[in-house]
């Protein structure tokens, strides 16, 4: 029995895997979870929706009945979902993990999850159901042109092609009347050691790439398309932030005539691989982790026992 398996009897406190999509994490976390008997919780804004499974890789009914999954297909398709409410079941389900002895294991790619879970979710205030609405329903260019006239930093920053984020920043702002920017300068900023427990893992591009290519295939071999168009019966179009899901979006605009199948699957390559760059950026700024590199072809097996090891000298 390796070290850390000796110790995870009386260490049960949470382990964070975090990294870019495709980059192996469940593999990883379902096979930890087997070595130390843990609990995987679910850091993925896209899996909380019911329906949701093709496009954001969800667990399988297989991987869910070899170790309890948390925190998936917990929202219908017309609900809101964010962060102050994932830190809040999460803490709630971290209790329960524990309680029956069991190490929680958070696993997945949403940063800001993960940083509000670790760091608090610092001064922005409740999403304002009316306002999101109101804001939602606006063009995403004039959205663009306030944020730039009232906080100029944050226009800079934010991710532009993320009509989620930017709602969110001019909605912060019209509730408090102060920038967005300021109010997450000292969440942000300050200087913070590697956290023991909270690893990052990343693989050489062009093994991500291929691994990206070959699960997008993967999605739509498996019925990405019928899964879409059974979404939009039940209310898809109507939740802009589960219509941002990289994959439902493209396909969505394919069902309306906007392009053909094979040009749709090469754009949500595109767009994945953009995604994963946009993840790794974020970890690398804000997320104070320990980053683990995966070789192309290492079993999840292999990379538990480097796991294993980093966790033990901590």
């Amino acid at each position: 029995m390796d070290k850390y398996l000796q110790t995870a009897t009386v260490n049960r406190q949470p382990v964070y895997l975090a990294g870019p999509t495709a980059v192996g994490k469940s593999a990883v976390a379902l096979a930890l979870a087997e070595k130390i008997g843990g609990e995987i919780i679910s850091v993925d804004s896209m899996q909380v929706y019911r329906g949701l499974d093709i496009g954001t890789a969800k667990p399988t009914a297989e991987e869910q009945a070899r170790i309890p999954h948390h925190l998936i297909n917990i929202c219908d398709l017309r609900e809101a979902f964010d962060a102050a409410q994932f830190v809040r079941l999460a803490q709630a389900v971290v209790g329960e993990i524990l309680a029956r002895g069991r190490t929680p294991i958070f696993c997945g790619g949403t940063g800001l999850y993960f940083k509000a879970l670790l760091e608090g979710l610092g001064e922005a205030p409740a999403t304002d159901a009316a306002l999101r609405a109101e804001l939602e329903s606006a063009p995403l260019e004039q959205l663009l042109e306030e944020l730039r006239a009232r906080d100029p930093e944050t226009h800079e920053k934010i991710d532009r092609q993320n009509p989620r984020r930017v709602v969110r920043a001019v909605e912060v702002i019209r509730l408090t009347g102060k920038k967005f920017s300021a109010q997450r300068s000292a969440w942000e900023s300050a200087t913070r050691q590697p956290l023991a427990r909270f690893l990052c893992l990343t693989r050489n591009p062009d093994d991500l790439k291929q691994r990206i290519n070959l699960r997008v295939d993967e999605m739509f071999a498996r019925g990405l398309v019928d899964e879409t168009r059974s979404l939009l019966v039940r209310g898809l179009a109507e939740n802009k932030t589960a219509l941002q899901a990289i994959g439902y979006r493209q396909v969505v605009e394919h069902l309306q005539g906007e392009r053909g199948l094979a040009e749709t699957v090469e754009l949500v390559k595109a767009r994945t691989r953009q995604f994963a760059k946009r993840q790794l950026t974020w970890f690398r700024r804000h997320g104070n982790c320990q980053w683990l590199e995966l070789p192309p072809g290492e079993p999840a097996q292999t990379t538990l026992a480097r796991i294993n090891r980093a966790l033990a000298a901590n």
